[in-house]
């Protein structure tokens, strides 16, 4: 979807998208990353904070009466004030009976050009979590978590079959003609690694538009949000610049076929992998 600076506007958008989703099939929808703002990650502005809300808290409510009146599951990217100073990205995961079913906090916090997110988040503390939902087993983490195989295993390993990215990632402009191509490759190539690694279905749900909320050249948001089996085929995916509903059929049983076919869960070393939790080995 494209977020605009107004909060309630882009979550009476979002809300429309879930109905239309829902008429269209859809057992599970996932939102893009902070999608009831623009992304303002782009400048260090104290004023931000105030985009922030409790999680649970009133979006939270809004989207388990939306779910329970369209019986799907709902993973919104929510801006979380937990108390005075201490913020969280966080994803809130909402059965398909309207039951909030708990929350995720984005580990990996990055800080880049117009990426200014260790300024706002502080990094997540709840793990890696997996919420066995009325519609399948589901894993959320959160946008640059995606770069992570540490992630992506430790959240296949707790019960997720179908892993949610919620997104926002895009070029700087100055830079897409010369690394563009290079950088969305990457990105996608990235997450289908994860659907192969741990056997498991992976969705990477972006936002599209072009936004300077703090002026200058701003970020221009790729889209291109994808499904992708765990053969790591994608088997749906957006466009670059239009709202859109990506939609596919998860069939379950390719779960079980993966990791069964290609057992790479049964062959893990793990008594050689001592060292992992180090941030060097010297």
């Amino acid at each position: 979807m494209r977020c605009d600076a107004d909060p309630a506007a882009n979550l009476e958008a979002a809300i429309a998208f879930i109905g239309e989703a829902a008429g269209k099939g859809a057992e599970i929808v996932c939102l893009p990353e902070l999608f009831r703002s623009q992304y303002f990650c782009q400048s260090e502005d104290h004023a931000n904070f105030a985009l922030a809300e409790a999680v649970p808290g009133p979006t939270t409510t809004r989207l388990e009466q939306v779910a329970r009146e369209h019986k799907v599951v709902i993973v919104a990217s929510l801006f979380e004030k937990r108390a005075a100073g201490v913020y969280h990205n966080t994803a809130a995961i909402i059965d398909s009976d309207g039951k909030f079913l708990g929350k995720y906090r984005k580990m990996h916090i990055p800080d880049d050009p117009a990426f200014y997110e260790k300024f706002y988040f502080t990094p997540g503390d709840l793990g890696f979590k997996a919420w066995p939902t009325q519609r399948g087993n589901i894993g959320v983490c959160v946008c640059w978590d995606q770069w992570y195989p540490e992630a992506a295993r430790l959240t296949a390993l707790r019960g997720a079959q179908l892993l949610f990215y919620p997104t926002a990632i895009g070029w700087h402009p100055a830079e897409k003609e010369k690394y563009g191509k290079a950088q969305h490759s990457s990105w996608e190539t990235m997450q289908r690694s994860h659907a192969i690694a741990n056997g498991c279905f992976v969705a990477a749900v972006n936002r599209v538009g072009h936004e300077s909320p703090a002026g200058g050249s701003g970020i221009e948001f790729w889209g291109q949000s994808f499904l992708c089996a765990p053969s790591g085929e994608i088997i749906a995916k957006g466009s670059i610049d239009q709202e859109e509903i990506v939609l596919a059929d998860v069939e379950w049983g390719r779960v079980d076929e993966h990791r069964t076919h290609w057992p790479f869960l049964r062959d893990r070393r793990i008594d050689a992998y001592a060292g992992i939790e180090q941030r060097m080995i010297d």
